[in-house]
Parts: structure tokens; C-alpha cells; sequence
């Protein structure tokens, strides 16, 4: 566990070594900001509540988070240094997990820094506080998911563009899932059992849940399972390329 640690903290302090961090932050409090006020409509809406914040969450992590989790890997293997990762007396499970917990940790900072908004709706009105708190989880866990599936596209490549590329497809696979449009083409074709599993990956309809003031037993079972099948196929990667 100490070694693991120890890859968080290298990975953590690498985001702020370069204007990375502080572009990240500005970018996603901006966006969010904007979508919340101004496409949301926040104030018109008339209720203290942060369901305006939470809605666009699933859509700006489907490109955000790629951004991060795309140099886990790829960078890695463009300047060689994964050939030194590989070397040292660290395990390949204990590298994946502390590389995925540091852009989870800096995913958690910048949710962390939208907490004056939170202050904002309790200064408006009385909101469910419970509520917004499991919205909090349910989107840190969803960054999670998003940012497990980046790491694992990432370790397929040294191009941090196809690497971010990858992972917004295949998020983008896991956003639309549960849509009436993709549903729609499976069901003729795919019986009943198919169609109900492709609808439950849907990332969407797990967070909606949540934010309806749900926190379940299978929305999060469904994020945990999702960032740690994620990151055994991360762990695969690496022992594949070890072993050739």
C-alpha cells in the first residue's frame, strides 16, 4: 500500500508541476458555472436546489476527464519511462491504482472548489443538503468510471490523442447507453435480456438516480464495479507489454 501511495503522491504533484491543474480548474469551473447559469437557467428556475449543476455533469466529464486520464499511460510510453516503471519493485496493480487515485483525487479538487455555489443555494433558500451531498458522491463516482475507462485506453497507446479519442468514444458508448435512440436499434434484433443489460450500463440513468435524491445500492455498485474491471484491464495492459 505504501508504494502505491507513493505513485499517488508523484502523480498528484505532476498535475501542478505544469499549468495543467490550473487550466483544468478554470476550464471545468467556468463551463460548469456557464451551464448552471446561463444554459440552465438557474435563477429563472426559482427552486435552491444544485440540480442545474448536477445535470451537465455526465456531458463535461465525457471530454474533461479524458483530458486528464489520457497522459497516464500514453506519456509514459512516448518518453520511455514506462520501460523504467517496469523495472522497479513495484507491482503493476499498485502502479495503476495510484496513477487512477491521483486524477480521481484531482477530479475530487475541482468538485471540491464548486462547494461556494452549495454555500450560494443554502444562502437563497433552504435545499436538501442530503441531496446535494449524494449528488456530490455520485458524480465523484462517475469521474471515477470515466477516468478507470481513460486510464485503460491510455495504456494502448504512446499518442495522447488517440488516447484522448478512445476514451471519449467509449464513454460517449457508456453515456448513451440507456437513450430510447440506441435502445431502439437493439430491441428488433437483441432479446429482452440484452436489451435491459445495455440500458443498466447507461451512465446517465445511474446518475440521474442519485441526483433524484437516491443514493442506491445499484447505482454505486455499478460505478465501483465499472472503475475496477476498468482498471484489472489497465493491469492486463501492463502485464502484457511486460511479459512481450
Amino acid at each position: 500500500m505504501s508504494k502505491t501511495l507513493l505513485v499517488f503522491r508523484r502523480e498528484f504533484a505532476g498535475y501542478f508541476a505544469t499549468p495543467l491543474a490550473t487550466v483544468f480548474l478554470v476550464v471545468f469551473l467556468a463551463v460548469s458555472a456557464g451551464m448552471t447559469f446561463f444554459v440552465a437557467n438557474f435563477f429563472d428556475r426559482g427552486q435552491a436546489d444544485m440540480n442545474a449543476f448536477f445535470l451537465w455533469h455526465p456531458w463535461l466529464y465525457l471530454v474533461l476527464m479524458p483530458a486528464i486520464g489520457m497522459r497516464l499511460w500514453a506519456e509514459e510510453r512516448r518518453s520511455g519511462t514506462i520501460e523504467l516503471l517496469m523495472t522497479l519493485p513495484v507491482r503493476p496493480w499498485q502502479l495503476v491504482v495510484g496513477k487512477w487515485l491521483a486524477a480521481w483525487a484531482f477530479a475530487g479538487l475541482a468538485l471540491a472548489l464548486s462547494a461556494p455555489l452549495w454555500i450560494t443555494v443554502n444562502y437563497l433558500g433552504s435545499p436538501d443538503n442530503g441531496v446535494i451531498l449524494a449528488c456530490y458522491i455520485g458524480s465523484w463516482l462517475m469521474a471515477g468510471s470515466f477516468l478507470a475507462i481513460s486510464a485503460c485506453v491510455s495504456a494502448l497507446t504512446k499518442n495522447q490523442v488517440l488516447a484522448f479519442i478512445g476514451a471519449v468514444v467509449a464513454g460517449f458508448v457508456f453515456v448513451m447507453a440507456g437513450f430510447d435512440l440506441v435502445l431502439a436499434a437493439v430491441r428488433p434484433w437483441a432479446p429482452d435480456i440484452v436489451v435491459q443489460a445495455i440500458a443498466s450500463m447507461s451512465f446517465i440513468g445511474h446518475f440521474q438516480r442519485i441526483t433524484d435524491g437516491v443514493l442506491e445500492v445499484p447505482a454505486l455498485v455499478f460505478f465501483i464495479s465499472l472503475i475496477v474491471f476498468a482498471l484489472w484491464l489497465n493491469v492486463q495492459a501492463l502485464d502484457a507489454r511486460k511479459a512481450a
